[in-house]
């Protein structure tokens, strides 16, 4: 019944089939979960990731970039100072 609840919320269309497939798929899925609840985790340090990871950045190296008028000449239309785009907002 929960798959086909929230089938519904989403509107997503499902055959019986489909519904039981993935009935059968969440019920995996949360059975799994109950395991892990039983796990003995008292000595365990709690993890934001499982991996070492660190922040990786490159070189913060400035670099001349294109001009405001280099940029304005490319744009197919412009008012003033502006690139002139579609509305796409009504």
């Amino acid at each position: 019944m929960d798959v086909k609840y929230v089938a519904n919320l989403a509107k997503i269309k499902l055959t019986p089939e489909e519904a039981d497939k993935l009935q059968l798929q969440l019920d995996n899925i949360l059975s799994f979960f109950k395991d892990l609840e039983n796990l003995n985790t008292e000595n365990i340090e709690p993890l934001s990731h499982v991996l070492d990871v660190k922040n990786v950045f490159r070189d913060d190296n400035p670099k001349v970039s294109i001009s405001k008028e280099e940029i304005l000449d490319l744009a197919p239309e412009k008012n003033d100072d502006f690139i002139k785009v579609p509305k796409v907002i009504g």
